[in-house]
């Protein structure tokens, strides 16, 4: 737990003045670990510093965090003749404060749920046994492609102000139900407006390759070269996206397909994420590591190989722990023997639609 309070450079020369003060913070939780912090992701015991002060205060200046720390110390540093009487004083009342919540895999676009399978689950149908009788992706595909971009913004603004309001600050937001061109690039430009409506950052990724449309059953080839020379090409051109994912699996883009798509997203200089060894151990973390992806995701099945892969890489491994429990799997992904074996973790809610 570090003492001393944390002070911007630009605040101690003069550069930068403090215009907020938040103070009588019970507990303020800076995720700082001073000299101890190094470049990337914290692994192993360093993920346990949290840079907690007791009793502290934040002083801000316009949008940027200028100095973090005791009360006492920060307030006779800062203000040693008293604080001036221009100053906004935020009173915390003795609560803790805590950095915005990063959610970095979403499905928030979306039209409506599939609250209905999560019954049929209960009664012990599968995720595969649901998708093959028409549930699943596929039921959110045929959904989202009758709704204009107007309506899906309107149904994401509010699922987006739900998370802000619970302290998610930046949101990870996935295409992946339109699997055309143009609804593929409908639903990225539905994310970017509904994230400026509600003033949360959002990071935009294609996953054109979430499944595999049914008219292109017989000519895969066919689709992801639609991906790999048209939607890419136009999410990455607009601004619409600046990542890709793909889903890889046994079922749904197999390790080559993935290979193909995830590398033409790297040549367009897009950052890559995997749906890595979610329902079977196929080799998907081992390949986001490979092609230095952001991060793979699920991992439910994940083996020694692909442990051993992330622990050696910057790929952060992404833990779902919702997707599980609202599949009724047996089995988490194993967060932490990942973590005794030197990878990096975060977590997600895997919001969307089933």
């Amino acid at each position: 737990m570090p003492t001393a309070g944390r002070y911007h450079e630009e605040l101690l020369n003069g550069k930068r003045t403090v215009t907020l003060l938040v103070r009588n913070i019970g507990q303020l939780c800076t995720v700082d670990a001073g000299e101890a912090d190094t470049a990337g992701p914290r692994r192993r015991a360093a993920m346990q510093e949290l840079g907690l002060f007791q009793q502290a205060a934040l002083a801000i200046g316009e949008d940027t965090v200028l100095a973090a720390g005791p009360e006492d110390e920060l307030v006779a540093r800062l203000f040693p003749t008293g604080l001036p009487a221009e100053l906004n004083v935020v009173d915390a009342g003795g609560m803790a404060v805590v950095p915005g919540f990063v959610d970095p895999h979403t499905h928030t676009v979306f039209g409506k749920t599939r609250q209905d399978e999560y019954e049929r689950r209960v009664r012990g149908e599968t995720y595969l046994e649901i998708a093959a009788a028409g549930g699943g992706i596929h039921a959110s595909v045929s959904d989202l492609r009758q709704r204009d971009e107007d309506e899906l913004v309107a149904l994401a603004v509010p699922r987006l102000r739900e998370m802000l309001s619970l302290g998610t600050t930046t949101v990870e937001i996935k295409s992946g139900y339109g699997l055309t061109l143009d609804d593929e690039l409908k639903m990225l430009r539905a994310a970017r407006r509904a994230a400026e409506i509600v003033g949360i950052r959002s990071v935009r990724t294609c996953l054109a390759a979430h499944e595999m449309p049914r008219e292109y059953k017989d000519n895969r080839q066919d689709y992801v070269r639609l991906i790999t020379d048209e939607i890419l090409i136009r999410a990455q051109a607009e601004g619409l996206a600046t990542r890709c994912d793909v889903f890889c699996e046994p079922t749904v883009f197999d390790l080559e397909e993935s290979l193909v798509i995830l590398s033409r997203a790297r040549d367009l200089g897009m950052s890559l994420t995997v749906h890595a060894d979610e329902l079977a151990s196929f080799g998907g973390a081992v390949l986001a590591a490979r092609l230095g992806a952001d991060s793979a995701d699920h991992l439910i099945r994940i083996d020694e190989k692909g442990r051993e892969a992330l622990a050696a890489s910057e790929t952060v491994a992404v833990m779902l722990p919702g997707t599980v429990f609202s599949l009724g799997l047996k089995s988490y992904a194993p967060g932490r023997a990942m973590i005794d074996q030197g990878c990096a973790l975060a977590l997600a809610t895997d919001f969307n639609p089933g």
